[in-house]
């Protein structure tokens, strides 16, 4: 059995290594050029959100961002919780690697995986999120008054094309 056992390990360490060869030859870019993937991946990311006719902006960069900025565009309808936030639910769950935090800022962006939803917090009351937390997808520039309305509101949200 410990024969079997020590053959399955060596074949699939072989396999493994395979998996690992050099491919450099099969992509013509060259190493140190730039590529979209790259680029997307090194910069600060910029989400544009339009509530009737204020626009805002939000910047953050981390892979839930990236991932959400693959959603967009998106026009939501995005309701109201405790008076603090306004939040939306999303068409399918995203990249959760990025840093759990149970407090929050005004301002901020945030992913809350459990349902899976977008919110965004206008006003703060103090109170800590619940287990599992969220994770900030981006920080609004300036603006957020604009959420701070009752009831909810129509957000559209686009990739900012000023970098």
């Amino acid at each position: 059995m410990r024969r079997i056992f020590l053959a399955f390990a060596f074949a699939l360490a072989l396999v493994h290594a395979g998996c690992g060869a050099d491919n450099s030859m099969a992509n013509s870019t060259p190493p140190n050029s730039p590529t979209k993937t790259s680029t997307l991946e090194s910069q600060i990311m910029k989400i544009r959100l339009k509530i009737d006719d204020k626009v805002i902006t939000a910047t953050n960069d981390s892979k839930t961002t990236r991932d959400f900025i693959s959603l967009l565009p998106l026009t939501l309808t995005m309701n109201d919780l405790f008076r603090r936030e306004k939040f939306a639910h999303l068409p399918r769950a995203i990249s959760e690697e990025g840093k759990r935090t149970h407090t929050y800022e005004v301002g901020q962006v945030v992913y809350w995986s459990p349902r899976p939803d977008v919110a965004i917090f206008y006003r703060n009351d103090g109170e800590k999120i619940p287990n599992p937390g969220i994770i900030v997808i981006g920080k609004i520039d300036s603006g957020v008054a604009a959420l701070g309305v009752a009831g909810s509101v129509k957000v559209t949200i686009e990739l900012h094309d000023e970098q």
